[in-house]
């Protein structure tokens, strides 16, 4: 009789396995709690303890680490040494080992978790189980992953028997899993530390950009194509994964560019704490506001560029309601990405129905994970390049004149109004969320004009000055911001011919003084910040 070793913290669909391999002559083996399980079900069940002769110990904490269990596992089916060896010493084989583990992560994530209660969700025993099956994959099945579970039965039924090819893709599912877990374990241990022979919560100080990043990315689901039809693409699901968890309300499926757009929109969204909305195109934002409720700040976003708007990817940082749904279906939008949706406002979303509507966990999306440092990787035809995630810290609270962040300053002889700071804020922030070369004329609530990704900032100003144009609007009385500084005062000088009468940059120029002194001839008052935002 073909004997399984079934021992799951997920139980995921485990009871119709268990029923598909009883009916296939296997003799399962539990531990305690999916013994239970297993037996509630009506199925006959060996306990681990039955097997071994020794009864889990310690709260659970030694339970299937035992010669009865690993000799069955590892001995090589075609070494005659290994079989009289079990024979020896009254061991049987263990064919298909089903394990997955216990919840380190989701324990991790729990607000106030205590340590000792993280602690004792490191698994020991689940992961030498899957390391010892999957390394002798020509003879032992094993499975980690419930989805696997319907595969499985189909290759024991198979003339034959399961294929090598189904046994080792099984064997890279199970290293991937206890790789993964281990990776899980090392980085959120970095955010405790030993004090007064107490281990509490405290990240210590270590490299921003480690000398070693491990991770493990998991596809969830090809896509049509990429950026392209001729590229071939797919969605891979990481450890450290931003937008999880996502639920897809509605709509066709998401695509390469749909992936990339909804990441620069809900970028600028997290900027805000007050009710905002971001349309995007191309990665860029061609309007962002706020207002009074997600409808306001959506159709304020919305008709900043209204011709840019169509076919654009939308996020809002509140609920959608009827309201905002009822504006979101009256033109294009190709999706929508929001912290959740209204009942009520989803059969009217539903006319739309090849709109995507997403839903995704802004709280959790605005700060990294535990442990986690928030690198971001990107290939290149030289390697992988890391970096830290930009965050525009010092614009987190109001700009004031008797309470700046460090390194923000006034350097012209005008200081700012109360609007104009408001404005400079605003601008400031939106500003490093646009390609570079950026710069962005805004007032306190919306972007008036926008100018990305050019090749000088000179020419960023003239792109912004021909939307608002096109728009029909005035820039007089606007706030500006560049991504980056100055490096003539010609980009001054364009601004102020287009109205803006307070300006942002990070400063740093050789030609600062003479930037500013631009500035003071034209009236301007300017603010830098100490800090580019360049976006590439």
């Amino acid at each position: 009789m073909p004997r399984a070793l079934v021992s799951v913290y997920d139980k995921t669909s485990i009871i119709e396995l268990g029923r598909d391999l009883s009916r296939r002559g296997f003799e399962l083996v539990s531990t305690d709690g999916t013994a239970r399980a297993l037996a509630d079900a009506g199925l006959a069940v060996t306990g681990v303890s039955d097997l071994t002769g020794f009864p889990e110990m310690m709260d659970g904490r030694v339970k299937t680490l035992h010669p009865a269990l690993h000799g069955g596992i590892l001995a090589r089916r075609d070494r005659a040494d290994d079989l009289a060896a079990l024979e020896r010493h009254g061991i049987g084989l263990v064919d298909l080992v089903v394990v997955n583990l216990y919840p380190f992560l989701e324990t991790a994530r729990k607000p106030g978790v205590a340590f000792d209660e993280l602690i004792e969700q490191i698994d020991i025993g689940g992961p030498s189980l899957v390391r010892a099956a999957a390394k002798n994959f020509r003879g032992v099945l094993v499975v980690v992953d419930p989805r696997r579970y319907g595969e499985l039965v189909e290759q024991l039924d198979r003339d034959g028997g399961p294929t090598l090819e189904f046994r080792f893709a099984l064997a890279q599912d199970a290293f991937a899993h206890t790789g993964q877990y281990d990776i899980a374990i090392a980085s959120t241990l970095y955010d405790y530390a030993v004090r007064a022979d107490k281990v509490v919560v405290e990240p210590r100080p270590r490299d921003p950009i480690p000398g070693g990043l491990g991770f493990q990315l998991s596809k969830l689901r090809d896509l049509r194509y990429g950026e392209n039809p001729h590229q071939k693409a797919a969605l891979f699901e990481g450890f450290f994964e931003r937008f999880t968890p996502w639920e897809m309300l509605q709509g066709k499926e998401l695509s390469y560019t749909n992936l990339l757009d909804l990441d620069a929109a809900a970028r600028v969204a997290l900027e805000f704490a007050e009710p905002a909305a971001v349309v995007v195109k191309h990665t860029n934002p061609c309007g962002v506001a706020t207002g009074a409720s997600a409808a306001d700040a959506y159709v304020r976003a919305r008709e900043a560029d209204s011709v840019a708007a169509y076919g654009g990817i939308a996020a809002i940082d509140r609920p959608i309601d009827a309201a905002c749904a009822e504006a979101l279906v009256s033109t294009f939008i190709e999706a929508v990405i929001a912290p959740a949706v209204d009942a009520g406002a989803r059969p009217i979303l539903a006319r739309k129905a090849n709109m995507r509507v997403v839903v995704a966990d802004f709280e959790r999306l605005a700060t990294d994970h535990p442990g986690h440092d928030g690198e971001e990787l990107r290939s290149t035809l030289a390697g992988v390049l890391v970096q830290q995630r930009d965050r525009v810290i010092e614009a987190r609270e109001p700009w004031r004149a008797a309470a700046l962040p460090d390194g923000v300053r006034v350097v012209t002889k005008r200081q700012p109004t109360a609007e104009e700071w408001d404005a400079l804020r605003f601008a400031w922030r939106v500003c490093a969320h646009v390609k570079s070369n950026a710069v962005v004329f805004t007032d306190a609530q919306r972007t008036l004009a926008i100018g990305a990704g050019q090749m000088s900032r000179v020419d960023a100003v003239r792109v912004a000055v021909m939307k608002a144009f096109s728009a029909s609007r005035s820039l007089a009385g606007s706030a500006a911001a560049s991504d980056a500084f100055f490096p003539f005062r010609d980009g001054v000088d364009a601004i102020a011919d287009a109205g803006a009468t307070a300006v942002v940059h990070p400063g740093g120029s050789v030609r600062d003084a003479e930037v500013i002194a631009a500035a003071d001839e034209r009236g301007l008052a300017m603010v830098v910040t100490g800090r580019r935002h360049f976006r590439h």
